[in-house]
């Protein structure tokens, strides 16, 4: 069963916008059961959006739209849609109310361009949008299944798990089924070498790669003759995944690499207080995204200047003199710092040159000390050179510490496991 997404947008033809809706949509339907065979991407223009609309339909059961349905004069996606089908435009009083009644909740005078959002092709399935003002709609095109959506991306995913999954789960044919892992740590390039052969070793699984700096997504999707078979199919190829690809893999599906880092710590019952220098707070700011994070972050100190480490978190400053602010010594000392003041069970330090200064032969651009404080007190260090741009070197930075305390949470405490074998120990 095949379907396509139709993105309606000047700001996404002319690249003002990147189009991160039809990347969703894709793994969605792909999730349900559906062949995404095309995207599709029109400006706002009446006549073209219509055309694009009547060519999918012919190639598709399913098509997927957003953009195109709120208030301005170049939102013309439900006028371009009845003109290609050959219908009126209806105005639905119900909605029109609708949409009324949430400007008067939010104390704000509904406009006359407003009331546009009402109006849909005569005939047409109207789909309320619960968190906002641009309700969406669906249209028979010949044999194929037309839904609009907003453009918004957290309306438009509310409106296609609440309205447009329900309606469209019955046209898929229920034969495949499909796991995602994370990961991080390994290039697509050398993931892709490690899993050559599984697709031939397992006729029916397709292997598809994600990247996602800095990481890296594997989906396995196994075809069979039901559901349940693709299943076991998918799951015996995942196992094999599993194996070749060991530690580097993090999670699964919607998971993220600070949610699973708080899932172990609170696990292990652990505190965590973290020291940063080069990474200016990125990881607090990862890990505290994620609901929770009160249950074990107790310190986030953000010591960029010599001064603060020192001050705050008692570096010697004749530490800092002999060695460098960049140095193993000092990141030590930072995480023993962090670890004392706020009496933590384990902390984190990091510190290093993100650049695009700073750098010099011995210590060039991108390089990083990371310095994790176990429980019982004994210090790794690890030291990392990191290419890319300034925040690029950051954000592997982070993830690179954050590793750290994951592979802590799954070690036995107080011994390394095998990935952090050869990292100075004091």
């Amino acid at each position: 069963m095949t379907c396509a997404v139709l993105s309606i947008g000047t700001e996404l033809t002319r690249g003002e916008l990147v189009n991160s809706n039809a990347a969703w949509l894709s793994s969605e339907l792909t999730a349900l059961g559906f062949e995404v065979v095309e995207h599709a991407v029109i400006d706002d223009d009446f006549t073209r959006i219509g055309e694009a609309l009547l060519r999918l339909s012919v190639r598709a059961r399913v098509v997927v739209a957003t953009g195109g349905l709120g208030p301005t004069t170049d939102d013309l996606t439900a006028r371009a849609v009845a003109g290609a089908l050959g219908m009126p435009l209806v105005r639905d009083q119900a909605t029109l109310e609708h949409i009324r009644r949430r400007f008067e909740r939010a104390q704000r005078t509904m406009s006359a361009s407003n009331e546009k959002q009402a109006d849909f092709p005569e005939g047409a399935d109207i789909l309320p949008n619960p968190i906002g003002t641009a309700p969406g709609f669906g249209v028979k095109v010949g044999d194929c299944a037309g839904y609009f959506m907003p453009g918004v991306p957290r309306e438009m995913k509310r409106m296609f798990e609440d309205q447009v999954a329900p309606r469209i789960r019955a046209l898929a044919p229920d034969t495949s089924f499909q796991s995602r892992l994370l990961t991080f740590g390994l290039p697509e390039s050398v993931i892709g070498e490690k899993l050559a052969g599984i697709e031939e070793f397992y006729p029916g699984v397709t292997l598809g790669y994600r990247a996602h700096f800095p990481e890296i997504e594997v989906k396995v999707l196994a075809r069979s003759t039901s559901r349940a078979t693709a299943r076991t199919l998918c799951d015996r190829a995942t196992m094999e995944v599993r194996s070749r690809l060991g530690g580097c893999i993090y999670g699964e599906a919607e998971e993220t690499f600070a949610g699973v880092i708080g899932r172990a710590l609170r696990a292990r019952g652990w505190t965590l207080a973290i020291a940063e220098s080069c990474t200016g707070g990125l990881v607090g700011e990862m890990l505290t995204a994620e609901p929770g994070a009160s249950d074990f972050l107790l310190l986030d100190a953000v010591t960029y200047a010599n001064s603060a480490k020192s001050r705050v978190l008692g570096v010697d400053e004749e530490t800092i003199r002999w060695h460098g602010a960049v140095s193993p010594e000092v990141a030590e000392a930072m995480a023993r710092g962090a670890k004392r003041i706020a009496a933590a069970d384990v902390a984190l330090a990091l510190t290093g040159i993100a650049g695009p200064g700073g750098g010099s032969e011995i210590k060039p651009v991108g390089t990083v000390y990371m310095a994790l404080t176990r429980p019982d007190g004994t210090t790794d260090v690890q030291h990392r050179v990191f290419s890319g741009d300034r925040e690029q070197i950051r954000t592997l930075a982070s993830y690179a510490g954050l590793q750290m305390v994951r592979e802590l949470c799954a070690s036995r405490i107080g011994e390394r496991t095998a990935e952090t074998s050869g990292v100075e120990r004091s």
